[in-house]
């Protein structure tokens, strides 16, 4: 733990930390009104694309579409630009993100409730495709820092590091929260935000700063 610990410590005197807080900076954009509403369902629809896909592929996606893409293009359009860039499940994200044009005033639908956790229920509970990962995602990408995105790139992180005992076959909402607690603790110990330190995680895994 204090290796682990040490090692992040070291990645933030490095040029790393300049990388991952200019990344911050623009999720925080969507925070103070410099993103419209085509940006965060543009940014709704690239967490769609992130689950069982790296993230390059899903960055892949969202550059090809554009906001204007997800917002209008036909099925099979959908299905063709996703299965150029090479992403499994083409025709599932499709209809994930055709299910999901209702959600297009997704900004307006999330601010109205009180707390991060309280827009992630409700993320859960009414977008198909996202589970508490997804909303997390986005949430963070859309400047809200307080939640832990647990990939496997976080979970192995965990694991190798006996914070956690085993790295769960499923993540329903008790072994989400049970783990997120854990990570919390670490987030006081190294005094950042969940959304920070996700992406110190993810650099250690991947040697990228993606989003």
């Amino acid at each position: 733990m204090k290796s682990f610990i040490t090692k992040i410590k070291e990645i933030q005197q490095t040029e790393i930390k300049q990388k991952i807080d200019q990344r911050l900076a623009e999720f925080q954009q969507f925070q103070t009104n410099q993103k419209s509403p085509e940006d965060w369902f543009s940014e709704f629809c690239f967490c769609l694309l992130t689950a069982n896909a790296k993230s390059k592929t899903a960055c892949a996606i969202q550059q090809e579409l554009g906001a204007y893409g997800f917002a209008t293009f036909s099925h099979d359009q959908l299905v063709s630009v996703i299965r150029r860039n090479k992403h499994r499940f083409h025709n599932a994200k499709a209809r994930y993100i055709l299910a999901n044009r209702k959600h297009q005033d997704i900004k307006e639908k999330i601010v109205k409730h009180k707390t991060q956790q309280d827009m992630r229920e409700w993320l859960v509970a009414n977008v198909r495709g996202y589970g508490y990962k997804e909303a997390s995602h986005f949430l963070r990408n859309v400047g809200f820092f307080d939640l832990a995105i647990l990939d496997r790139h976080v979970l192995n992180h965990l694991f190798e590091n006996k914070m956690i005992n085993e790295i769960p076959s499923s993540l329903n909402q008790k072994n989400y929260l049970l783990i997120e607690k854990k990570m919390e603790k670490l987030c006081s110990l190294l005094a950042m935000s969940q959304g920070e330190l996700d992406m110190y995680l993810w650099y250690m895994k991947a040697g990228d700063v993606l989003k």
